[in-house]
């Protein structure tokens, strides 16, 4: 089949790049068609630490531009999408064999400087009050920065991108793109055609791999990276995370997740350069990760503790010259073109930067159409974000007044994951049997038409693991009947 319709730009690749670059692109004017092949966020995106964040540790990296960028896009993204991003306290226990406490608060210091004038907390010394952690651990540096629902975020933006015109197809792989007749043919995996003037390479891991499919572009290699999380039950009650230092150099988060969870993570494997290669946290990571524990809490982690792990894959910019851990996580933009067609190619990159990544791209595509920018992302609230005052609880107070018929777990979930989409799902319900088939665990048909209509959601999984995280929470038997129905009514 052949799309008749010739676009501005193909974007490829369904991650936070490429639905943060349909969104500014949609907005801008352009005709855009976005191509994803699997499910929204399923890569590299979904797998993050889940932090907005300006990077600490990057100031021992010297990386004193990307920190500054991510600092600045902390807030703006906070204020974009209240319900979805929160601000997080962190706390660096101080372990003087690893580095010095005048270093830490050197480094704290300049984080606070370089976010200029934030509604976050600054850093400041704390004494550790924290049962749980090792009685060696007196004194600690806090510190403020930002969690995130990511997969979220990403399905946010092609929300957006969609609303304001763009096409956004999942499930439909390029195979190969051939440059002729003034515009690149993009053809897919199920045998469709499309048309664009302009190609975006966002395929994140496979962006090397998408461009050695295209008619004389010189594919350009990345450094493939794999980064490892575990979850366990709740290991202290306190709501802030800790950021731990490692004897190799490296650091770990420890941050509350899900209410009843703990979030262990990352590692940095490299794995080469193929992304096609089966991706899963080993015994090594595992190892890795319950040493950390061991060594900052009186708690030692056992396998049969660890409820769920995930991995994804960080595509790098730098050569293997530097230890994974030390590899820039900025991001650069390869522009080449054959028969006078050009694809704009992401490389690297991180989920904090992605929105100024995504204006930076669009910028460089509006000089090859001759248009002049325009920059809007940064102050249009993503779907769902437009909460009064960006008062997540009094919303919450307010939808809990407004449907009493509904647990207020119920109507907290909504909230910190819809915002006020959550209007949509909620439309003309005036009772629990509005809510359409209770099929368990506080799930409604209501939601899974919602997500069906609105968020892209195709699968089980897609629900379960993406647009939430109901798979920590729902016995295998609800969410047997979740993926029933979605197969049913998808």
């Amino acid at each position: 089949m052949m799309d008749k319709e010739l676009y501005d730009l193909c974007i490829i690749g369904g991650g936070i790049n490429g639905c943060g670059i349909a969104r500014d692109a949609a907005g801008r004017g352009y005709k855009v068609l976005l191509l994803e092949k699997g499910d929204l966020a399923q890569g590299t995106s979904s797998a993050s630490t889940k932090l907005i964040h300006g990077g600490l540790r990057y100031l021992e990296l010297y990386e004193f531009g990307l920190v500054h960028k991510a600092l600045r896009e902390r807030d703006v993204l906070l204020n974009l999408a209240p319900h979805i991003i929160i601000p997080m306290r962190f706390i660096l226990p101080h372990a003087p064999h690893l580095r010095p406490l005048w270093l830490i608060r050197t480094g704290v210091f300049l984080y606070d400087l370089m976010a200029g004038d934030t509604k976050l907390k600054k850093s400041n010394k704390t004494k550790i009050k924290n049962a749980f952690l090792s009685k060696k651990f007196k004194y600690g540096i806090e510190y403020s920065d930002c969690w995130v629902d990511d997969a979220r975020l990403v399905v946010l933006n092609a929300m957006d991108a969609m609303a304001r015109g763009a096409v956004v197809k999942t499930h439909t792989e390029c195979v190969k793109l051939t440059a002729a007749d003034d515009k690149w043919a993009v053809e897919t995996a199920g045998g469709e055609t499309y048309h664009a003037q302009t190609i975006i390479n966002a395929a994140g891991p496979w962006a090397s791999q998408l461009m050695a499919r295209a008619t004389d572009i010189k594919a350009q290699p990345l450094r493939l990276v794999k980064g490892s999380h575990i979850i366990i039950p709740k290991l202290f009650p306190e709501s802030e995370s800790y950021i731990l230092q490692n004897e190799d150099g490296r650091i770990v988060f420890a941050i509350p997740y899900e209410h009843d969870y703990t979030l262990i993570g990352t590692t940095d494997v490299d794995i080469g350069h193929n992304p096609d290669q089966n991706i899963q946290i080993d015994v090594n990571e595992i190892k890795y990760l319950k040493d950390v524990v061991k060594a900052y809490f009186d708690h030692s982690v056992r396998d049969i503790d660890i409820i769920h792990t995930y991995s994804g894959v960080r595509p790098l910019i730098d050569d293997d010259s530097v230890p994974a851990s030390k590899a820039s996580r900025d991001y650069q933009f390869d522009v080449q073109t054959h028969d006078n067609l050009s694809m704009l190619s992401v490389l690297g990159g991180k989920l904090t930067t992605y929105r100024i990544l995504a204006q930076e791209a669009m910028d460089k595509v509006d000089r090859l159409f001759h248009k002049s920018p325009t920059h809007w992302t940064g102050h249009e609230k993503l779907p769902g974000g437009d909460i009064a005052e960006n008062n997540l609880q009094q919303f919450i107070n307010t939808q809990a007044a407004a449907y009493p018929f509904l647990s207020r777990s119920l109507i907290s979930r909504y909230a910190r994951s819809y915002g006020t989409c959550m209007n949509i799902i909620l439309q003309d319900v005036q009772s629990l049997a509005d809510m359409g088939k209770e099929i368990g665990g506080g799930v409604y048909g209501r939601e899974l038409d919602y997500l069906i209509a609105y968020e892209f959601a195709k699968t089980g999984k897609d629900v379960l693991w993406r647009r939430s995280k109901l798979g920590l929470h729902l016995d295998r038997a609800t969410q047997n009947a979740i993926a029933a129905y979605m197969e049913e009514h998808a």
